[in-house]
């Protein structure tokens, strides 16, 4: 794969000077989550989905399927916000049913349904926001989704 191909698959502009910015700051985010919530907290298995599994089938969807325009943000569509709640829920619930069968969380799944079915909702409403600038989905997405969660998931214990 060349140069320009590469930059191209990670970009969503096709400019080189972003990838300084969303893939970067995804990198770090990731980074960060895996060292404050490893094994300890469901809360970063619903960050990691909701960023992978939620905004990355958002922008898959959004893009080839996506026709019918959010009123409030023109770039975003109805199915790709459909497509990151709905993924990014799954995903969450695979991960923390997958953890909770292994030993690591004391929550059961059905006490964990609301927060993970809540988180994913504000998650969505926060990555259709039309944010521009320095403020970044790859910053906003998953920061709401460890506030929120550890939150409500405060509520169980």
């Amino acid at each position: 794969m060349d140069r320009q191909a590469t930059i191209k698959a990670v970009s969503r502009g096709g400019s080189r000077q972003e990838l300084l910015r969303g893939p970067l700051l995804y990198i770090g985010i990731v980074t960060a989550v895996t060292l404050l919530f490893w094994r300890e907290s469901p809360v970063g298995l619903m960050v990691l989905s909701l960023m992978c599994g939620g905004d990355g089938l958002a922008d898959i969807v959004g893009r080839r399927y996506g026709f019918a325009r959010l009123p409030f943000n023109h770039n975003k569509s109805w199915l790709g916000s459909l497509a990151m709640f709905t993924g990014g829920a799954v995903m969450s619930m695979v991960y923390i049913a997958l953890f909770h069968s292994m030993g690591y969380f004391t929550n059961t799944m059905q006490n964990m349904l609301g927060v993970i079915w809540m988180t994913s909702l504000v998650a969505t409403a926060v990555e259709a926001l039309p944010v521009y600038g320095w403020l970044d989905d790859n910053l906003t997405v998953p920061a709401t989704a460890a506030i929120l969660g550890q939150m409500l998931q405060s509520t169980l214990t």
